[in-house]
């Protein structure tokens, strides 16, 4: 019997009233949907969109070609991740969020800018990993601000932990990125302490600590914001090497 318990997948397991604990690194906060990111996600999701459900991905097969592929966790309300992926017809984008109206928003955006080189998920981006993204199949990885977490007995709840960080290895192929941002100092010194020693990676800084922010990444408003405070934004990228 535990051994049938150990093969249930965690949604079958809570379709059948099971409660099963897990630590979670966000905070489900719904919204309300606007009319425009309702019409959205009605009229676009079977052009953009991508279930759980549907298992395990071929990014050739879902792109339409061999298009390098870059995975965002966590994409807000995807406005940087739409001009990413407008910017870079070359590459083929993936976005996974949570929250459902920044979802709505971001295939708004994607639609109106014409973006054709984009889907995303509307799910835990832990399980789209462990059960959606094929090992070896994406040429970056960005995690860009993810929830600080920043009273300390909430760390746990911190989404780059050694166990992520391998799973992100495994996802990679051999000299893809691994690239993340924060703008909290002691997140950003724990994600650069969890990546110097965990195997199988490079860090591309050189200095060894952080790199300046890459082009590619898009200046958002809250971080012009937050540099005209003075704030802090420490970028990290490490290249897994085997």
């Amino acid at each position: 019997m535990t051994e049938q318990k150990n093969h249930k997948t965690i949604e079958q397991a809570q379709q059948e009233g099971k409660y099963i604990r897990k630590v979670r690194s966000f905070v489900k906060r719904e919204g309300r949907l606007t009319n425009g990111q309702a019409k959205a996600l009605e009229q676009f999701w079977d052009v953009m969109g991508l279930s759980h459900n549907q298992g395990l991905i071929n990014p050739e097969a879902l792109f339409g070609n061999t298009n390098p592929v870059v995975l965002e966790i966590g994409f807000g309300m995807g406005k940087s991740l739409v001009e990413m992926a407008k910017n870079a017809p070359e590459l083929n984008f993936i976005g996974i969020e949570v929250h459902r109206p920044g979802v709505g928003a971001c295939i708004s955006l994607a639609q109106e800018e014409g973006v054709n080189n984009l889907k995303v998920y509307e799910h835990d981006a832990i399980e789209i990993l462990a059960d959606c993204i094929p090992d070896g199949s994406l040429t970056t990885v960005q995690l860009f601000f993810p929830d600080p977490w920043h009273k300390k007995k909430h760390h746990k709840r911190r989404i780059v932990q050694p166990e992520f960080v391998e799973t992100i290895r495994q996802k990679l192929k051999v000299g893809g990125v691994f690239h993340m941002a924060t703008d909290w100092e002691n997140y950003a010194e724990c994600m650069l302490e969890d990546m110097s020693t965990a195997p199988g990676y490079k860090n591309l800084s050189e200095t060894n600590d952080y790199v300046p922010r890459p082009d590619s990444r898009p200046l958002t408003k809250f971080e012009n914001r937050g540099q005209r405070l003075g704030h802090g934004v420490w970028d990290i990228q490490f290249q897994r090497v085997n």
